[in-house]
């Protein structure tokens, strides 16, 4: 295996939105894949009919998407493998790694009554029909079971996890295939992954236990096990696993919330999984980075403080353009009105003065807020403060000193500095008084950026209205 192309894969369940922890399985598959020049395949796990719904797929391609994770190929359906699965498990038949099994639902259940009552608490059920004649064969609905090893042990080497034990004496005659002829999971999984070609599961270790029956799959058809990654789950900041109790589970709602894909990727990629001290990274070094070796056995903890901080870093290095474009995706999807092109061209002058200040797009829009708002400025209750008759009374005998200035950082510091030596206070004096006119609070950037931005002819006549 060690001579092919590296493949991976993400096979999600369509029966709701992608959570956050799937969001991680899909980024580690995707970075193992994309470091390497291999494949990262998407499957889509809808065998159960009733809760898979096209709704749900569309929202984990979405969230996929909107991640920055690409797939290669098709996006393959597990549903409409059924008859290779089928085939499959009828050359199990063939090979006699399977079997037919007739015992009826009351007879199972019987069975494991009575090895209860025997004080045996997890009962495997041993089917009559594991080695009989096929000429007792009844005329009546049958599965078909796989052979379990019914002694010694099952070894699961697990990148992540270490060598795993499973004793086979705990391991039942699994159904493949039921008696209306469809496929059971365990079965599906191990057909497509082998018709794949895939190299590499690597998925949450809730599936470890299942390592054990697919691996018994693999081996039953002589095929090679792939190498096997179970990674913890996520747990919320209190170390119980992940809920909404918590807050936001799905990878659309952090979209919503303003945070930017780059900088969910940095974090989520480092939730669970360390190289050295590296902490903040692009996604090409995370690729050239990325192993299996580095993921810890613990589940990872969510730290809104920690990913806030990650995502601070990303705005402030993402160039403009591709800023300005996430940004209007967040506004889609946090449901608010898009940009003007008035407010678009604004902001793009804006960027300079306000990304390195801004974790989520919610706190870049409302420091960038003097730029996208129109007059009347509205100040809030504590710019309203800065705002008193003598403050006023300064912003009126500045105004026609801005009419003719050259309109450059140089010049306005200059006279701005004049106004507050003439009027006996220091230039933070002057400031706040200044950054409830032009932009209605009293946390804004520099003065000589909001005027610079805004421009003179709109700086002139907030200043005019806010000292009316």
């Amino acid at each position: 295996m060690a001579d092919s192309q590296i493949v991976t894969r993400f096979a999600p369940s369509p029966t709701g939105y992608l959570h956050i922890g799937g969001g991680r399985t899909a980024l580690f598959n995707w970075l193992f894949a994309r470091g390497r020049g291999g494949k990262f395949l998407l499957r889509i796990e809808d065998t159960d009919r009733e809760r898979s719904t096209p709704e749900a797929t569309a929202a984990i391609l979405q969230g996929l998407t909107w991640l920055g994770l690409d797939w290669d190929g098709e996006v393959v359906s597990q549903f409409d493998r059924a008859p290779r699965h089928a085939e499959v498990a009828h050359e199990m038949l063939t090979r006699g790694t399977a079997y037919k099994c007739f015992s009826t639902a009351a007879e199972i259940e019987a069975f494991r009554e009575a090895e209860k009552a025997r004080g045996v608490s997890y009962p495997v059920f041993l089917s009559p029909w594991r080695d009989a004649d096929p000429i007792t064969y009844p005329d009546a609905p049958y599965v078909i079971r796989m052979k379990a090893p019914r002694t010694g042990e099952t070894l699961i080497d697990d990148k992540v996890q270490g060598t795993v034990t499973i004793q086979n004496a705990t391991l039942d005659d699994m159904i493949v295939l039921r008696s209306d002829g469809t496929p059971t999971y365990m079965l599906a999984v191990v057909v497509d992954d082998h018709d794949m070609g895939v190299t590499h599961v690597i998925r949450g270790d809730d599936h470890l236990n299942n390592a054990a029956r697919q691996q018994m799959v693999y081996d039953a058809m002589g095929w090679a096990v792939p190498v096997w990654a179970h990674i913890p789950l996520i747990h919320g900041p209190d170390g119980k696993k992940l809920s909404k109790r918590h807050g936001a589970t799905g990878v659309h709602d952090y979209q919503a919330m303003g945070y930017p894909a780059a900088g969910m990727r940095n974090y989520l990629t480092r939730l669970g999984w360390a190289h050295g001290d590296a902490e903040i990274f692009t996604t090409d070094e995370a690729k050239k980075i990325f192993d299996l070796e580095g993921i810890g056995r613990s589940p990872a903890r969510l730290d809104f403080k920690k990913l806030e901080n990650v995502c601070g870093h990303h705005i402030a290095m993402m160039p403009d353009a591709a800023l300005l474009q996430e940004l209007q995706g967040y506004l889609a999807a946090a449901g608010r009105s898009a940009l003007t092109e008035g407010q678009y061209d604004l902001l793009a002058k804006a960027l300079y003065c306000v990304k390195d200040r801004a974790k989520t797009f919610p706190e870049l829009i409302e420091k960038a807020r003097f730029a996208l708002t129109s007059r009347p400025i509205v100040p809030d209750e504590a710019a309203a403060k800065a705002l008193d008759s003598v403050s006023r009374g300064i912003l009126k005998s500045l105004t026609p000193r801005l009419q003719n200035v050259s309109w450059t950082k140089d010049a306005l510091e200059s006279i701005l500095n004049d106004v507050a030596a003439e009027n006996g206070i220091g230039f933070g004096k002057l400031a706040q008084p200044l950054r409830a006119a032009l932009a209605g609070r009293s946390a804004t950037p520099s003065v000589f950026d909001m005027m610079l931005v805004i421009g003179q002819d709109e700086t002139i006549a907030r200043l005019k209205e806010a000292s009316a």
